[in-house]
């Protein structure tokens, strides 16, 4: 990992809600991106209750794929042999294989099904590469559609993580079943975040600065700045306190999706139904370790992806 790449590679991960496409290069644990998409077809809908996934959300999948195979073949033709990975929805899937199967057959894409360690630490790597380099102790949070992963590391070398199974699609469809939902539900689902995280600590040091990644995170950077459109070199590096979080989550609680859907109509367009999950979810986070403020970070598994092809 690190080993210089001046040629563009591409890498696409495959999560529970969202397909997400990156082209970039890496230079010595940076990745510089190139282009970037997304999409979601939420793989994971249903995955919790029925522990498969559901037809219409595989074919889903594949045309997104086709498209970004699209964009390879005429805009990044030197961007062959993409990594492609899947995490939680498939992990849980009992027609995993199947799925793996079908993708090779209709693409000719072969998938690597992540580990929640692997997804932590491909995750870690890609939190860091890119934004602004920082020594000392750093963890990084990864709130996903159907899990968390959380690792933690000094100067860039990861030393602990966990993947928990909580996850905002996951927890929307167990606990927040009402739009807008109510507030014994609400209720529910922080008990059931906090006895989760609880299962699993962390020897939390008081200089360990926070790292948050993924769309729920990159979601309320983009809200509380102002930001209209996911524009990543405006989002990384930039700092979401507690007390914001917990008023962007009082704010969101007594609103239907529909018109979260509609106030901020591109940054929660494929999430408005679920990411207050997300949110409880970081913010029960963070008031278990007493952490006030953490980084914005665009990067994840697929740049982590990108540093591990060579």
């Amino acid at each position: 990992m690190g080993r210089e790449m001046n040629h563009p590679t591409a890498a696409i991960d495959i999560g529970s809600n969202t397909v997400l496409l990156l082209v970039g290069t890496v230079t010595d644990k940076r990745v510089t991106v190139l282009h970037e998409e997304q999409c979601a077809p939420r793989l994971g809908q249903g995955v919790d209750a029925e522990q498969n996934l559901h037809p219409k959300s595989i074919k889903r999948v594949i045309e997104i794929l086709k498209t970004y195979q699209s964009v390879l073949d005429e805009e990044f033709p030197e961007a062959q042999n993409a990594v492609v990975t899947a995490t939680s929805a498939v992990r849980d899937a009992a027609n995993k294989r199947e799925f793996v199967d079908l993708i090779k057959q209709e693409t000719g894409l072969d998938i690597r099904i992540l580990s929640g360690v692997e997804e932590a630490e491909w995750t870690y790597a890609g939190a860091h590469s890119v934004i602004s380099k920082r020594g000392g102790v750093s963890a990084v949070i990864d709130i996903g559609g159907g899990s968390t992963e959380v690792a933690i590391g000094k100067n860039y070398i990861m030393h602990d993580r966990h993947s928990f199974d909580v996850g905002s699609v996951r927890y929307t469809e167990r606990f927040l079943k009402t739009d807008p939902p109510s507030v014994q539900e609400i209720k529910r689902c922080r008990k059931a975040i906090r006895d989760a995280l609880r299962e699993r600590t962390f020897d939390w040091k008081r200089d360990t600065s926070l790292i948050g990644v993924a769309g729920t995170v990159t979601s309320l950077a983009a809200i509380a700045y102002k930001i209209d459109t996911y524009q990543p070199e405006k989002l990384n590096n930039k700092v979401l306190t507690l007390e914001q979080i917990s008023a962007q989550v009082k704010n969101f609680m007594g609103k239907k999706s529909g018109q979260l859907l509609e106030n901020n109509s591109e940054i929660l367009k494929g999430r408005a139904d679920v990411i207050l999950a997300g949110m409880l979810i970081l913010e029960e986070f963070m008031k278990l370790y007493h952490i006030t403020e953490l980084t914005v970070s665009t990067g994840g598994i697929r740049h982590g992806g990108l540093m591990r092809v060579h």
